[in-house]
């Protein structure tokens, strides 16, 4: 059976590590502060400068100054420190940020990304939707593995790219990928949700991928 939204955010919480700084993108990704694991501390950063954030509120003890960068209340901890968003940014142009945990709308085998503009739709802005994959040391894509019965892992994104080379893996409620993003390796499938087939995976994917240890051809 698929993934939940939920679940998909619990599986990317996996990838972090302790002393790590990270940045949750709009979406799925913010789910993730609800599922750090015990005994792993890191430093969750917004771009609109609040760095060390928590999970989010209870309902009815929500503050609405404490905001992360998709304007969702969040929660403040002993840790937590304020400061410009242009220093913010700097942070992550400087690669201070060791993982970005984001959504998108493809990604190509290769490792390029897609997730800031549909063309002919209204776009407010592309925030730090470049930066964030130019600039930081490991990128995570959690989403839908399809939208309207569209593939969005693909051989090539049709949409205008983010970033290019820039996926290191990708969560689906499918699965999980990794992208050999600077070799020759390519697409990897190395662990599918529980009760979801390879040939249902294969169905639903565009993108060439081999096979993980363990995963039956």
């Amino acid at each position: 059976m698929p993934w939940t939204r939920e679940q998909m955010a619990e599986r990317a919480a996996q990838e972090l590590r302790d002393g790590f700084y990270v940045n949750l993108g709009i979406g799925i990704p913010t789910l993730v502060s609800n599922y750090i694991p015990k005994g792993v501390s890191v430093q969750l950063q917004s771009e609109n400068g609040m760095l060390g954030f928590g999970p989010f509120p209870y309902e009815g003890e929500e503050d609405p100054d404490l905001i992360n960068a998709g304007k969702q209340t969040i929660t403040e901890l002993p840790t937590t420190s304020y400061f410009s968003s242009a220093d913010s940014f700097g942070m992550i142009r400087g690669g201070h940020i060791d993982l970005s945990i984001l959504g998108a709308m493809q990604v190509a085998e290769n490792g390029d990304l897609a997730n800031w503009m549909i063309p002919g739709k209204m776009v407010k802005g592309m925030g730090g939707a470049m930066d964030l994959v130019a600039g930081v040391k490991k990128v995570v894509i959690v989403m839908e593995h399809s939208a309207k019965n569209e593939p969005k892992l693909l051989k090539r994104c049709t949409l205008p790219l983010t970033g290019t080379r820039v996926v290191d893996m990708v969560i689906t409620d499918l699965g999980v990928f990794s992208i050999d993003k600077n070799g020759q390796g390519g697409m990897t499938l190395v662990e599918m949700a529980p009760g979801v087939s390879l040939d249902e995976i294969k169905a639903k994917t565009e993108a060439g991928f081999g096979l993980g240890q363990g995963l039956a051809a």
